[in-house]
């Protein structure tokens, strides 16, 4: 198997590198961060913006592009690169996140679930128009070659938390017989763009649980590996756990992928337990809900083990509070993005009071730089503690 990952550096005081993956679309530097494009485009903001922000890499969901707009018909039009005008790389989850979301049980729902999960897959009923569909392990991976993106992930089962160890136990062994034919399915399908595959470690809080999928995934010799089943109900204590007790267990060699959790501390705590890749809705999600950051001190170490991993270094505040009224300051004066370039708090507090969607969209671009800047700022950490061990 070609390999498509190197160290660069790695920090002496800690498990954090500095790496980079190579793709199809062009080279990621790692640590990364990747904002969410679920159906093809991240809110509010154009690929040209996303460039200009920082972004080197976008996740998209191979659920959503199934039933809208179809596999089919991003092949037709040469794939979701060509379809979104993002000439960078593309991963795309498998849709395992989904199914679980729909496989819960809500009062909404009337106490039902729209997900069913059999030996072969998952049957659901599309949230958008009702009609049956399956998941399966070599469907999954058919869709994820027709949408044309960079990184392709495997089909999972991620079980709620709290669960029984059985019920633990079980969404693990799925996970590994899927996973397998995933592999299995991959190596036997046209692969023009040369996808590259990862699997997706399950297990809960539960060591030997997770110790198990580690190794049943890393025999079977994928492109990368990720961390999944994470904040799905378990305490902050449990999560932060679970992510040290999994990465050593992967392949040092190979990009190691947290899915789906990230506030900028979490990231902060990943990177220094030896993790290179995130993706969140935070910082989208946030400003759309007038939520934002800034930096309290950017000479902070952060992977220093003195520098605190929570808050100390930043903040996150709402910008429609009543003392940014008369506020002529922009959220971070050393911030590079347009939005503090241009307006300030007074303004754009007012555009969230009045319910105008530029508001979303100035804070949405905000917050991305500030992730991206993050991830700068902890790849220089690491050449900074470097030693010549990762070179």
């Amino acid at each position: 198997m070609e390999q498509c990952f190197s160290i660069r550096t790695k920090s002496a005081s800690c498990a954090a590198r500095a790496g980079e993956l190579q793709t199809g679309h062009g080279v990621v530097q790692t640590p990364c961060f990747m904002p969410i494009g679920t159906v093809g485009a991240v809110k509010h903001v154009t690929p040209a913006e996303l460039r200009a922000a920082g972004a080197q890499i976008v996740l998209s969901n191979t659920y959503h592009l199934m039933l809208r707009p179809g596999t089919d018909y991003l092949a037709a039009r040469g794939g979701l690169h060509a379809f979104m005008r993002w000439d960078g790389p593309i991963l795309t989850d498998s849709g395992g996140y989904q199914a679980f979301s729909l496989g819960a049980r809500t009062a909404a729902r009337g106490n039902a679930a729209l997900a069913r999960f059999t030996d072969d897959g998952v049957r659901f009923r599309s949230h958008v128009d009702g009609s049956a569909q399956e998941l399966t392990p070599e469907s999954v991976v058919d869709h994820q070659r027709k949408i044309g993106s960079d990184i392709a992930m495997v089909l999972d089962v991620c079980p709620p938390q709290p669960c029984t160890r059985d019920v633990l136990e079980a969404a693990v062994e799925q996970t590994t017989r899927w996973a397998a034919r995933a592999k299995a399915h991959a190596s036997r399908v046209p692969n023009p763009r040369a996808q590259k595959l990862f699997g997706i470690v399950q297990g809960g809080s539960d060591e030997v649980l997770r110790r198990r999928s580690a190794e049943d995934l890393v025999a079977l010799d994928f492109d990368g590996y990720a961390i999944g089943g994470v904040a799905v109900g378990e305490e902050q204590s449990k999560i932060r756990e679970a992510i040290a007790m999994t990465a050593p267990l992967l392949p040092t060699d190979k990009p190691r992928y947290l899915m789906g959790l990230g506030t900028p501390s979490d990231i902060v705590h990943a990177v220094r337990c030896g993790v290179d890749m995130f993706d969140c809705v935070l910082p989208t999600r946030d400003a759309r809900h007038g939520r934002t950051y800034a930096w309290v001190d950017r000479s902070a170490h952060l992977l220093d083990a003195r520098t605190s991993m929570d808050d100390a270094w930043y903040t996150r505040f709402a910008i429609g509070r009543a003392e940014f009224r008369a506020s002529d300051e922009p959220i971070d004066a050393a911030c590079p993005c347009p939005t503090c370039r241009t307006f300030d708090r007074a303004y754009l507090r007012h555009l969230f009071a009045i319910g105008e969607p530029l508001g979303a969209r100035l804070l949405t671009l905000h917050n991305l730089t500030f992730y991206f800047e993050l991830m700068r700022r902890l790849r220089e950490c690491v050449e900074l503690l470097g030693s010549d061990d990762g070179r």
